[in-house]
């Protein structure tokens, strides 16, 4: 694999750990890293985020092999796994830090963004408008060690089993094809 085809994105749509447990089944995602970005506070904690002071989003960084899987079907994935019509929350969290958005790392990135949500609209896919952002990447800190890959670590606890299985049961049943899983070795 060469590495120049290697591309980072950000998002955001709210928990981490939901987002981080969808995309790390997809192929063509080589790395995802669970983290806060979009704030104001350097260096921030967990604690710091979820006082919701601090202007951070809970985000995923990932690291994705644009000859395997484009942008575009990333984010066509991250419109399905969450719900990008609540302004600062997913179901049952709520604030800033669980704000739907997405931090382009370059002018082609946030272009493919404009033209995803647009296509989403004028599908009227959902009854009411998308409020997910667009911003430019900012400083990414990595959540602590405890955040990264928690679903794989703590699958039966009631939030990954409310919350994340029913997403990931979405994603193979009607993305199967996109999988590691179901591709040839």
């Amino acid at each position: 694999m060469s590495t120049k085809n290697l591309q980072a994105t950000t998002l955001a749509g709210g928990c981490f750990w939901c987002l981080e447990a969808v995309f790390i089944e997809v192929y063509g995602v080589k790395e995802i890293i669970s983290g806060y970005t979009g704030g104001n506070v350097v260096n921030p904690s967990y604690e710091n985020i979820c006082s919701g002071s601090t202007g951070h989003a809970e985000a995923v960084k990932i690291i994705f092999d644009s000859n395997l899987i484009s942008f575009k079907v990333l984010l066509e994935l991250f419109f399905i796994m969450h719900d990008p019509t609540t302004l600062n929350r997913q179901e049952s969290d709520i604030g800033t830090q669980y704000r739907s958005a997405i931090f382009f790392h370059n002018l082609e990135q946030k272009n493919v963004s404009k033209q995803v949500i647009n296509e989403l609209e004028e599908s009227r896919l959902w009854k009411n408008p998308i409020v997910t952002e667009i911003e430019p990447a900012m400083e990414f800190y990595n959540a602590e060690e405890y955040h990264q890959q928690y679903y794989k670590k703590n699958p039966n606890l009631a939030y990954c089993t409310i919350m994340i299985s029913p997403k990931l049961s979405k994603l193979r049943k009607y993305y199967s094809k996109m999988l590691y899983r179901n591709m040839p070795s």
